[in-house]
């Protein structure tokens, strides 16, 4: 009997002690915590090889339209060559002409970035037009006028005066293009002088057979011998220097040709038109230019 009570008490304890058992130890977590996010700037190393890297200017590009003067031709087009070199996603792109047609084409809405004219007058019908921003132009070159002849000179032409001589065949600019307006200017300054009298313009310019829409042009028909002088400009007059002969006009009689250039204030890509401009301004443009025999700014 106290075996049997024995061995039941003991059962009991033994229930007993497993309903209120201790809950199992905790295992260890298989993966590491997530770190908060200001813990982890606290421990991350800071880096000290990192480059600081400059900001950079954006590069120009696109497709930039110059009108320009009929005598910049060559000259422009080393410009362009050089700006480009400097700004390869730059695409230049020249409308050459004589000035007073450039300047009625701007006038017309004819699109366009930069006006390049051979004197002021046809700046200021640009300007006129409102499609030029007053104040925004800059004279950037200048030029002088030389009498030209064929290499052989057949009319034995030597000095000013011969050009009123009867039979001479003279060809000159049309008055309406810049170089023709100052050809006009150097015969009514001689025509004050007694050396040539105030006969000598009407008497020169009865001798014209030819009036040409640039100044190109009367370069071309000197050289081709189709009159016995014309007058350019002295760059042009370089240009075929082994085919014409020329004849200096001294400084008191000549004009002097200024070129301004300016962005129109419509330019479908403005930035890249004060570029340019800047560029002709600059050194580097200007260094060009007087190796093309234009006068330079000082």
């Amino acid at each position: 009997m106290r075996r049997s009570f024995i061995v039941l008490f003991a059962f009991a304890l033994a229930m007993l002690l497993a309903a209120c058992g201790g809950a199992p130890a905790a295992q260890a977590p298989t993966s590491p915590p997530v770190s908060t996010g200001a813990t982890s700037e606290i421990t991350r190393p800071i880096p000290t090889d990192v480059p600081v890297v400059a900001p950079t200017e954006t590069a120009l590009s696109g497709q930039l339209i110059v009108f320009a003067a009929a005598s910049l031709t060559d000259a422009f087009e080393a410009v362009a060559t050089a700006f480009a070199a400097e700004n390869p996603g730059v695409e230049v792109v020249y409308n050459f002409a004589n000035s007073q047609q450039l300047a009625t084409q701007i006038g017309e809405g004819a699109p366009a970035d930069v006006f390049a004219s051979a004197n002021i007058a046809q700046m200021n019908a640009a300007l006129a037009s409102t499609r030029v921003i007053s104040g925004s132009e800059r004279t950037f070159v200048r030029n002088r006028l030389v009498v030209i002849t064929p290499a052989d000179n057949p009319a034995a032409i030597a000095m000013l005066q011969d050009l009123a001589r009867p039979g001479v065949k003279l060809i000159l600019a049309d008055a309406v293009v810049p170089v023709g307006q100052y050809s006009l200017e150097f015969l009514a300054k001689a025509s004050l002088l007694p050396e040539y009298t105030e006969n000598f313009s009407p008497t020169v310019l009865a001798n014209v057979v030819s009036f040409e829409n640039t100044v190109r042009s009367v370069l071309t028909k000197i050289v081709l011998g189709e009159g016995d002088a014309g007058i350019v400009y002295s760059t042009d007059a370089a240009l075929d220097a082994d085919s014409v002969l020329q004849i200096t006009i001294p400084d008191e009689l000549n004009a002097i040709a200024n070129y301004p250039i300016a962005p129109l204030a419509d330019s479908a890509n403005p930035a890249l038109a004060q570029a340019f401009v800047d560029y002709v301004l600059a050194p580097e443009g200007q260094q060009i230019l007087e190796q093309y025999g234009f006068i330079v700014n000082p």
